[in-house]
């Protein structure tokens, strides 16, 4: 029955597909339902004529003699010397140090840009604090605050080679391309420890160096192994990025006051806005490496943990004047800084995208420094002197 038969076989094969003059055929009565008469097998449909195949080689033979002979080049020994084979041992060398550019491998080794950052917001912590300035605490402050920053981004380095390779954004620093052995950067870092330390607590106080101490654990201990097993690292993260304030304060007061506090919330819900934004363009990035990021995990939460705190960043400025840490200008000169801020952030929460994100980014880097310049400004301490000098140069 090949009407039967034919018909759902042809249909069921996913890659035959029936043509026109197949359903022509099928529609015909070329197909017949009677059963067709045995036929007995064929092996060759047309046998083959030895005599004209032996016919044919003489006049094959004839062309083929006329063609002319094809001379064999000799090959010739190369002049120039072979490269050497690399072999296996070859990979192994010894590393060659430049030493003239050692300083510019150790600026890199410190990520000297965000190393910069932390020193900035140090000073900002010690300037802000209600006390009598003083030039060699605040360079005490600065060089210990830089060169246990220093250590923490050498330290960060020498754990993360292997992910930094596989990420084109950090795939060019020091240790990954070999510029500096691992023992080199662990010795640099040690270095940097210590006398970072050293110099903040025989120089400042044990609150500061405590601080220091502290920072340095959490970034290298805690937070370079979290990236890579629990979306809380950006919560740790911002936790060391919101100490450094403390530690400016503490070295002008010995303590810490609400405007330590006020500073360190302002620096710790900025680290959301800057470090989601940053991180949502560097997705595929962060996913081949196996760091474990909101913005790669749970971009719902990346979106909504951007806008929540920036938001929180515009309470904190309105919160200063009211714990006497500014006068009420600094909140009514920082709103419209925030709510721009909060409006790109809104737009990051609501469209998603390379462009969203990277406006977001580039004002947060412009965000902090004009943040903390109003701060320093409309700061209490220097108000209420100019308030008292003008009382004064009233009564006389």
């Amino acid at each position: 029955m090949i009407h039967s038969t034919l018909c759902p076989i042809l249909w069921r094969l996913p890659h035959v597909l029936p043509r026109a003059s197949h359903v022509l055929l099928l529609r015909t009565d070329l197909y017949s339902t009677k059963a067709t008469p045995t036929r007995k097998p064929q092996i060759l449909a047309k046998p083959i004529d030895v005599g004209t195949l032996t016919n044919e080689i003489p006049r094959h033979g004839s062309q083929f003699s006329e063609l002319e002979p094809v001379s064999i080049i000799e090959p010739v020994a190369s002049t120039k010397t072979s490269k050497k084979k690399k072999t296996r041992d070859d990979d192994w060398r010894e590393m060659t140090l430049d030493v003239k550019k050692l300083p510019q491998y150790y600026l890199m080794l410190s990520k000297s840009r965000l190393t910069s950052l932390v020193v900035m917001t140090s000073m900002a912590g010690y300037s802000l604090a209600p006390a009598p300035f003083d030039l060699s605490t605040l360079l005490l402050c600065s060089v210990g605050t830089g060169l246990v920053s220093c250590a923490a981004n050498a330290t960060n380095q020498f754990f993360e080679v292997p992910f930094d390779s596989q990420m084109a954004r950090t795939r060019n620093r020091v240790l990954v391309k070999g510029m500096l052995t691992p023992l080199h950067a662990v010795s640099f870092a040690a270095v940097c420890a210590t006398t970072g330390l050293s110099i903040l607590y025989f120089g400042i106080n044990g609150l500061t160096a405590t601080l220091g101490a502290t920072n340095l654990i959490l970034y290298t201990i805690v937070y370079t192994p979290m990236k890579r097993f629990s979306i809380l690292n950006t919560w740790v993260g911002a936790i060391v990025g919101a100490i450094p304030p403390l530690m400016g304060w503490a070295s002008c007061m010995d303590s810490l006051g609400s405007g330590a506090w006020i500073m360190a919330g302002i620096l710790y819900a900025w680290q959301f806005p800057h470090f989601n934004s940053l991180s949502w363009n560097l997705r595929p990035e962060y996913s081949r490496a196996g760091y474990r990021m909101m913005s790669v995990t749970d971009p719902g939460l990346c979106r909504r943990t951007t806008l929540r705190y920036t938001a929180g960043i515009l309470a904190l400025s309105c919160a200063a004047p009211v714990l006497d840490v500014t006068n009420w200008w600094f909140a009514l000169e920082s709103i419209p800084l925030n709510a721009y801020f909060t409006y790109l952030a809104w737009q990051f929460h609501q469209n998603s995208d390379s462009g969203t994100s990277r406006k977001l980014f580039r004002f947060s880097l412009v965000h902090l420094p004009i943040l903390m310049i109003l701060m320093l400004i409309n700061k209490k301490e220097w108000s209420s002197k100019k308030q008292g000098k003008d009382g004064q140069d009233g009564k006389s």
